[in-house]
């Protein structure tokens, strides 16, 4: 039986692929077209088993094309001669594997051909490609060349700028060139790679953008599970992996391979949205190999934090220029990439998530504070006997307690203090939905400027969004947006926090009908005037 795969490259005959049809005819199309392509993604998006289809598929409707498979991840430490010799090396490794799959044994003139050719630098390099073409033209039907290199990031930084001048000479030699069309891969942009910049080595290069998973991609690949097993996936299921994973293909596959493997759901059971809950927070508390980097990555630098908590926090957004260095790093890494507006933005919910968890405090000082003293409260009395949350009052509570706690919220250990209510709102409900084993997640809906919180306990959904004040209009506009959402997700009520960090902020608690829904707002000063003998 197939499985999910998340580890490594994913194969047809194990594991459940996307097919990626358009996705690869466009690639084709660009091979046949003899372009010098390019696809930089970030790690675990799918780049390997995508090229990997497009050669099967190129050379399964072709006989006249010869592929050679490269990577230079191994590569990166080495000399220049080095290089070359190992380079030469497993190029000749894969020539004679093409023609064992479909030529049979090489012949005589071939193994002669290999056993003298040499290469040295990037010019001997060249000579065997055009010594090989004529070889190729001579004794097969195979007359054209593909070379895709993966892992290009590899290639040692010595050899780097001759290398590409070479595949651009070759480009550049007219029609009936060897290689005839060339496929880099790897995670940063040729721009990236620190090469001479006084010259541009491969301004010839044809960006090809390998995107994510689409809601429809995401229900063929659970439908080839479901036509194998036989379980079936509820629909809003389905919406919610591709939703809170934006079509990652990593993401995508290791929540279904929680969903279908780890939690022992029965497979006459449908998988349902709770089950989807358990998945999700076992995700996030889990130590994977694409979380780990994610957040290896946004500690790289201090910088990275504020500008993170900035796209999250500000509707007012952040632009996206990839010639500030901060804005190409964390898109480089996966981590932000740009919205239809030209603002930066979060990839999906679930790293926004981990951002937020990664950057905020672990233990904040004030937890003392989250009931009064002079009452006998916890968080087990805002559950009514039939199990509901008492949501309205638990964020009444939520913004007495920052009154109670006055200026020492700005005293949260290793928290930007722009941020600090935010955090501080996140910990509460956490904690608050964990001690009545309840879960909480975020819903990302414009990408930048908004957190929607959303609870579930006891099969009730409870949505809470959360903002910086940006002006009276911006709050007015949340409020129709919060609405929007309610209609979309089917709930009759939601919830609306906004931080107010002005000189002279202004205390608001609303509770109104809009367009037939019930929104209970909260305007909460974050900025407290320290008492007289603090100064």
């Amino acid at each position: 039986m197939r499985r999910f795969g998340t580890q490594g490259r994913v194969y047809a005959d194990r594991h459940y692929v996307v097919s990626r049809t358009t996705e690869i005819a466009d690639f084709i199309k660009r091979i046949e077209e003899g372009q010098y392509i390019v696809l930089f993604a970030p790690r675990q998006t799918g780049k390997t088993t995508f090229f990997r289809l497009v050669l099967d598929t190129l050379t399964a409707a072709s006989s006249h094309y010869f592929p050679i498979q490269l990577n230079f991840e191994a590569y990166k430490n080495l000399s220049a001669p080095d290089f070359y010799e190992a380079f030469c090396k497993r190029v000749h490794k894969e020539v004679l594997h093409v023609f064992r799959e479909r030529e049979g044994d090489p012949d005589e003139g071939l193994t002669r051909f290999l056993s003298t050719a040499k290469f040295t630098n990037h010019i001997s390099m060249m000579d065997f490609f055009e010594a090989f073409s004529g070889f190729l033209e001579y004794h097969t039907k195979m007359e054209r060349v593909v070379l895709v290199i993966d892992e290009f990031d590899g290639i040692p930084q010595a050899v780097l700028s001759d290398f590409l001048h070479s595949l651009r000479d070759v480009y550049l030699s007219g029609e009936r060139r060897c290689p005839h069309s060339v496929g880099i891969v790897g995670v940063k942009r040729i721009t990236q790679l620190n090469y001479d910049r006084s010259v541009s080595p491969f301004n010839i290069q044809d960006e090809f953008h390998l995107p994510n998973f689409t809601r429809e991609q995401v229900q063929e690949l659970i439908a080839q599970y479901t036509d194998e097993v036989g379980q079936a996936f509820a629909s809003e299921v389905i919406d919610a992996l591709h939703r809170q994973t934006a079509g990652q293909p990593f993401l995508v596959n290791r929540l279904a391979q929680i969903l279908t493997e780890e939690l022992d759901i029965a497979k006459t059971e449908t998988i349902t949205m709770a089950h989807f809950l358990k998945a999700h927070t076992a995700l996030l508390e889990e130590e994977n190999v694409n979380l780990t980097h994610l957040l290896t990555n946004i500690r790289r630098d201090p910088r990275f934090g504020n500008l993170l908590m900035r796209i999250v926090s500000y509707e007012s957004g952040v632009q996206f220029n990839l010639r500030n260095e901060i804005i190409s790093e964390l898109t480089t890494y996966g981590v932000i990439a740009k919205d239809a507006d030209g603002f930066c933005e979060i990839v999906n919910p679930i790293y926004q998530q981990c951002i937020v968890q990664a950057f905020q405090p672990l233990i904040n000082g004030l937890e003392g504070e989250y009931f009064s003293e002079n009452s006998d409260t916890d968080f087990t009395d805002y559950l009514t006997p039939t199990g509901s949350l008492l949501m309205t009052p638990l964020l009444d509570n939520f913004k007495d307690f920052i009154a109670r706690a006055g200026f020492r919220i700005l005293q949260v250990p290793d928290t930007p203090q722009e941020f600090v209510g935010q955090y501080l709102l996140y910990t509460y409900l956490y904690q608050c939905v964990r001690s009545a084993r309840g879960g909480m997640y975020l819903e990302v809906q414009t990408g930048r400027g908004r957190m929607d919180l959303i609870v579930l306990h006891n099969g009730q959904k409870y949505i809470i969004e959360t903002k910086i004040w940006e002006g009276e209009r911006r709050y007015q506009s949340g409020k129709k947006q919060l609405a929007q959402y309610l209609r979309l997700e089917d709930a009759a009520e939601g919830y609306y926090v906004i931080f107010d960090h002005r000189a002279t902020p202004e205390q608001r608690v609303e509770t109104e009908v809009l367009e037939g829904l019930t929104l209970r707002s909260y305007v909460i000063p974050v900025v407290q005037p320290q008492p007289s003998s603090m100064l």
